[in-house]
């Protein structure tokens, strides 16, 4: 096809600028030929009469053209968030400017990419000398950076025979980050969040960190906690409040190896995992503890050195809102010794991986072994639903039994080998999807509350 042609294709697609036949016009012609043809059968109509009639239809469309309003007149801007989260509804702004004297049928599509809900065409009417405004919803389903160039208008003419089409450059960079609901709902309550499985996070240790202040005894307290001295003073049981120590390391790990794009019923394993540790450094972070962040795949994709103070959060989703899967396994050996060059207080190290890859790994347990003597270990990932459905499943055939036999005795392996590992003190879990954030954030809160950093 030829540069011409896909030009005028692509006008046809709502992909360039030009004029346009409507359906009106094409009907009318139609209907004027039809009438010349059988018209022909009874009358003799001449060569001339037929380009002169032909002629006087052409003119009488180029006069509508002229009295449509000019493409140079109207405006259109477009309203578009710069930043969005995944998988969240968005509005979007078309602003039509129409400073002509004539009423214009509109039809509008926007150039957001192909990923992206698109809900087009748009169409309105803007009237006379008035400022309008469309407004459509769209939703970004994967992380990264996007370009949106160009907007479309179509409007009719007067009479409605033509229509006239503007391709409006207008560059926009809009930037999807992870889904932070999640994040959300931690920072506007904590404890309503912890709570996992029916069962509300452990209390601290008795006695252990810092003192925070003196409230009212309440039943169950203890009583051991009672300030004496303010008891007498206020004629109240009056108790002190302690807190854990704030100023903990925490460091946390986003595996991003081929078996981490595994998809799941929202999103893929990589995408839970990243919105997760983006929740526990706000956890961390709001407690004032120091939160570094890490992702790796054959090598390290992405470092965050340890900071506290919430607009840290803000520095950990900028560099690793747009990391993605890669093609290759990982390799755990290389990240954990940059993890012993880069982090040399003893912290709290969270990897979020495949745990069943994980497992496998004999050359990680060496490497990890070091790193146990310095640091806190704990890897969470997300179970595989299919593998327990399989394991639970009814069998009623010997196909259905091997495959059942099959998913019991793969658990069952996963069983033994996290015991020899949990052996060397390298603790690990796997949980559904929806909960890997509040089970992450949980083990978080019970290891400072505990005072085992």
């Amino acid at each position: 096809m030829s540069k011409s042609l896909k030009n005028l294709w692509g006008r046809f697609l709502f992909q360039d600028k030009g004029i346009l036949p409507t359906r009106k016009l094409i009907l009318l012609h139609a209907s004027l030929s039809l009438i010349l043809i059988i018209s022909s059968f009874f009358f003799a109509i001449s060569w001339p009469i037929i380009f002169l009639l032909n002629g006087f239809f052409v003119l009488f469309t180029l006069v509508d053209i002229v009295l449509s309003p000019s493409k140079k007149a109207v405006k259109v801007t477009r309203v578009l968030p710069a930043e969005m989260e995944r998988g969240i509804t968005y509005p979007v702004q078309i602003v039509v400017d129409n400073p002509t004297d004539q009423d214009m049928n509109c039809t509008l599509k926007d150039g957001v990419p192909q990923s992206f809900l698109r809900p087009f065409p748009i169409k309105g009417l803007v009237e006379r000398g008035v400022r309008k405004k469309f407004t459509y919803h769209t939703v970004a389903p994967a992380r990264g950076d996007y370009k949106v160039e160009k907007l479309y208008l179509r409007y009719k003419s007067r009479i409605g025979l033509w229509q006239k089409q503007m391709a409006v450059e207008q560059v926009f960079s809009v930037k999807v980050i992870p889904d932070m609901t999640e994040t959300k709902q931690l920072l506007e309550n904590a404890q309503r969040f912890l709570i996992h499985e029916g069962v509300n996070v452990r209390k601290q240790k008795s006695g252990v960190g810092e003192f925070a202040k003196i409230r009212t005894y309440v039943v169950g307290d203890d009583p051991r906690k009672i300030n004496w001295r303010q008891t007498a003073k206020l004629q109240e049981v009056m108790t002190n409040e302690f807190e854990p120590e704030h100023g903990k390391y925490i460091t946390i790990l986003v595996d991003c190896g081929r078996m981490m794009g595994a998809e799941l019923k929202k999103g893929n394993r990589l995408e839970r995992s990243i919105e997760a540790a983006l929740t526990v450094a706000a956890a961390a972070l709001k407690k004032g503890d120091y939160v570094a962040v890490l992702a790796f795949s054959k090598k390290v994709k992405a470092y965050v050195p340890p900071a506290k103070g919430m607009p840290h959060l803000q520095t950990i989703l900028q560099a690793i809102y747009n990391v993605q899967v890669d093609a290759a396994e990982s390799n755990y050996a290389e990240v954990f010794q940059y993890l012993q060059l880069v982090q040399k207080k003893r912290s709290l190290i969270l990897l979020f991986s495949d745990v069943k890859t994980f497992l496998y790994e004999e050359s990680a347990l060496i490497y990890l072994k070091k790193v146990r003597q310095r640091h806190l270990f704990f890897m969470i990932g997300v179970e595989d639903e299919t593998l327990i459905s399989r394991a639970k499943e009814a069998s009623n055939t010997l196909e259905e039994t091997m495959v059942k036999g099959i998913a019991q005795q793969q658990i069952l392996i996963k069983k033994r080998e996290k015991t020899k590992w949990e052996k060397q003190g390298l603790l690990m879990m796997e949980a559904r999807e929806e909960r890997l954030a509040t089970a992450a954030v949980s083990h978080y809160i019970d290891t400072i509350n505990r005072g085992l950093l």
